[in-house]
């Protein structure tokens, strides 16, 4: 039995003393992929110490967007092309930023396993994500970089286009993943940094598959049985993942994540944590978490904040969802 499904059992069950049950553990949330902007922004979460407590949530990926100053955020277009090293230092910068306020609150950064066991029993622990990884430039090298500054989840590509493989929303350049591309996976896959394949195209998502020695995931987005978007549909219909893509990373191993926009799930909590339970029910229940883009999606998300997820969890408690099943979906996956 390894170390995550040992405390699954423990965590599962009522801790007895002697024939006597006591109260059981609490349930904890996890999240895939949450945004906190700085400047101006207002979709930010902070301070986050007590954003996180209002859920009683524990693990999640604060997600730096590493191509946000050059694509259109109200068109998800590439806008412009970064000059040699600006994606870099903006990254740099920015994961600046981010450290120091998880200092601030007093927060806990994930580097190692024996931290996933913490969060697990109930201790905070921010996980340091890249979405679009496009200060790798041309050079597989600076995955180290990332890892050395504390980055443990990488998602490989976002709205603009990179040298490491094709995104969903624009016509495809490299039919995949490029060489670099399965350099970047390799990379990963040996200092221990987990894969994020959302926003991949399917190709890019099969050349993964093909060659990571570790499970996946797919952070956020949705699954679809429909038939796939066409060039001119709306942006969220091309970010969703086909059914039987979503169960080849399923069969890997891997977990995919749902988000909270409403246009996609529903309007209400109960009907994000309905949709939840369908994607399980499709993908199997060691297959699916939370992916919340809270504060990505700003006015277009069901879910406001982790306040909203703890009504996820009662609602699947009233519906006598297995608590099992709910520790799985509520961080046990991720």
């Amino acid at each position: 039995m390894d170390r995550r499904e040992f405390l699954g059992c423990a965590l599962a069950s009522p801790f007895m003393l002697g024939r006597r049950a006591v109260a059981q553990a609490p349930i904890f949330i996890g999240d895939m992929h949450f945004h906190s902007f700085f400047a101006e922004s207002k979709y930010h979460s902070r301070p986050l110490a007590p954003a996180l407590a209002a859920g009683n949530t524990t693990l999640v990926a604060w997600s730096l967007v590493g191509d946000l100053l050059w694509f259109d955020v109200k068109t998800y277009q590439q806008k412009s092309v970064p000059k040699p090293g600006e994606a870099l230092g903006w990254f740099q910068r920015e994961l600046g930023r981010i450290k120091e306020h998880v200092a601030q609150q007093k927060l806990k950064i994930l580097r190692a396993p024996a931290d996933v066991d913490l969060a697990l029993r109930g201790q905070p622990h921010i996980v340091l994500a890249v979405e679009g990884a496009s200060f790798i430039e041309a050079d597989a090298r600076h995955v180290k970089t990332a890892y050395d500054l504390g980055v443990r989840h990488l998602q490989l590509v976002h709205y603009t286009r990179n040298a490491i493989g094709d995104i969903q929303t624009e016509p495809a350049d490299h039919q995949g993943l490029t060489k670099l591309g399965k350099q970047v996976v390799g990379e990963c896959n040996r200092l221990g940094i987990l894969i994020d394949l959302a926003h991949s195209t399917e190709a890019a998502v099969v050349d993964a598959l093909s060659i990571s020695r570790a499970p996946m995931v797919w952070s956020h987005g949705s699954v679809t049985r429909a038939a796939p978007a066409s060039a001119s549909a709306q942006v969220w219909r091309r970010r969703q993942l086909s059914l039987d893509t979503a169960k080849e990373i399923a069969r890997k191993s891997g977990v995919v994540g749902l988000w909270g926009l409403t246009v996609d799930v529903g309007k209400t909590v109960e009907a994000y944590a309905d949709r939840m339970i369908e994607l399980a029910d499709w993908l199997g229940d060691d297959h699916v978490a939370f992916g919340t883009d809270i504060n990505g999606l700003g006015p277009f998300s069901v879910l406001s904040g982790y306040g909203d997820m703890r009504r996820v969890i009662d609602h699947w408690q009233r519906q006598g969802v297995d608590e099992a099943r709910i520790r799985k979906l509520a961080i046990g996956n991720y």
